[in-house]
């Protein structure tokens, strides 16, 4: 295992503009129908467990790649936001699906997450959705550097000492899987709960 942090912090303070109740457009890699994802996601889910008390651990169901924001819901046109994924099929169509690497598990001070590689395969595919945004809006949110893909398997629900975390993951066998990169998903995501859950918006097919 890589360098981990010290401490660990909440994950689920109020970023700047979210609040209960907002709805954001959203572009993500979901993995429903991945078994092989969601069984590496299983062993972390039972490695974890005892730590339920200061970790939100992430269901099947809610296993996403977090890739490019669009905007508010209210504050971004519905006709704009199906704008960018007509804008989108060309160009995601010229991306190749392709087969990913998931994991080993990294303990971020927010998150443990897997990443996933290859790196330039993902950021083609984040690179066209943008490309997308800046044809409809012309102004892209988000940078494009710093970009680091990966699917956060909990997430961090207190302020404490990462020893803990990292002691339990020691204990997992499995520490990588594959998963088959065949689309990109438009979502409309909240926090609400604790928990990133979203409505399917969109979803546009890979060449």
């Amino acid at each position: 295992m890589t360098t981990h942090p010290a401490n660990m912090r909440d994950h689920w303070w109020w970023r700047p503009g979210w609040s209960v109740g907002r709805r954001f457009y959203t572009w993500h890699l979901t993995f429903e129908g991945q078994d092989d994802v969601q069984q590496l996601a299983s062993e972390y889910r039972n490695a974890l467990a005892p730590l339920g008390d200061v970790l939100t651990l992430i269901p099947d169901r809610w296993l996403h790649l977090t890739m490019q924001g669009i905007g508010f819901v209210g504050e971004v046109k519905e006709q704009d936001v199906r704008a960018i994924v007509d804008a989108a099929r060309p160009r995601l169509g010229a991306v190749p699906a392709f087969d990913a690497r998931i994991g080993p598990v990294v303990v971020d001070p927010e998150a443990v997450l897997l990443p996933v590689h290859p790196d330039d395969a993902v950021c083609a595919v984040r690179d066209a959705v943008r490309g997308a945004i800046g044809e409809v809006r012309g102004d892209i949110p988000e940078e494009a550097g710093g970009f680091r893909p990966h699917v956060s398997v909990a997430y961090s629900a207190d302020y404490g000492p990462a020893q803990p975390i990292i002691q339990a993951l020691d204990g997992v066998g499995v520490v990588l899987a594959q998963a088959r990169v065949s689309k990109a998903d438009l979502i409309v995501i909240h926090r609400d709960n604790h928990m990133y859950e979203w409505e399917p918006f969109a979803t546009v097919h890979l060449g």
